[in-house]
């Protein structure tokens, strides 16, 4: 479980591909402090550490074809950044909201826009999925906790403030870029209710 409160920006140093897995290394000061193991969200998604080298200050992580398939892990190249969240630990203040880890689906970053200081990005994803954001409603972009502020049919828009431009991959984000979203967990149950009830 995941608060989607990003804690800081990894490097990926070096990919490998055994059969249809992804070892894929990464660089970061928290290598030291995670163990064998132990889960870390990489861009929102959950991935099991499974060895470390605490000279270089990397680690492995090792994705499956269903999550290559699921998420933007298969695109990502030597020297990409991307975000980095340790599990919450129990007792913990939750400042985000609650992130699984689990991405949904993919989307396409579709506009970026500069207001004054800060970002407005617009997502767009394939609405026959059938996940569905609301005005105000918390949305996880790459493992990021935000708050919707323009919710369409299979479209919407975020806010970014500079800390967290600065501290996450959305420095880097372009048209175009693919992100992972996982949508609201409370949201998917109503969803499935309202859908189990017609």
């Amino acid at each position: 479980m995941f608060t989607g409160i990003i804690e800081e920006l990894g490097v990926i140093t070096h990919l490998e591909r055994e059969k249809e897995n992804l070892h894929i290394t990464v660089q970061s000061s928290l290598t030291e402090e995670l163990k064998i193991d132990q889960s870390v969200a990489h861009n929102g998604v959950c991935l099991t550490v499974v060895d470390r080298n605490l000279e270089e200050n990397t680690y492995i992580v090792t994705a499956i074809q269903e999550t290559l398939e699921k998420t933007n892990v298969g695109a990502w190249q030597v020297n990409d950044r991307v975000n980095l969240e340790r599990a919450m630990k129990l007792g913990d203040r939750l400042d985000g909201h609650i992130v699984q880890g689990h991405i949904d689906q993919v989307g396409t970053c579709i506009s970026i826009k500069e207001s004054n200081g800060s970002w407005y990005y617009t997502f767009e994803y394939d609405s026959a999925l059938n996940n569905i954001t609301i005005e105000k409603g918390s949305i996880t972009v790459n493992g990021t906790s935000l708050t919707v502020v323009n919710s369409g049919i299979h479209t919407f828009s975020v806010a970014i403030i500079p800390y967290t431009y600065s501290h996450t991959t959305f420095q880097y984000l372009k048209v175009g870029s693919l992100i992972n979203l996982e949508f609201d967990v409370i949201g998917k149950y109503v969803a499935r209710l309202q859908g189990l009830s017609k």
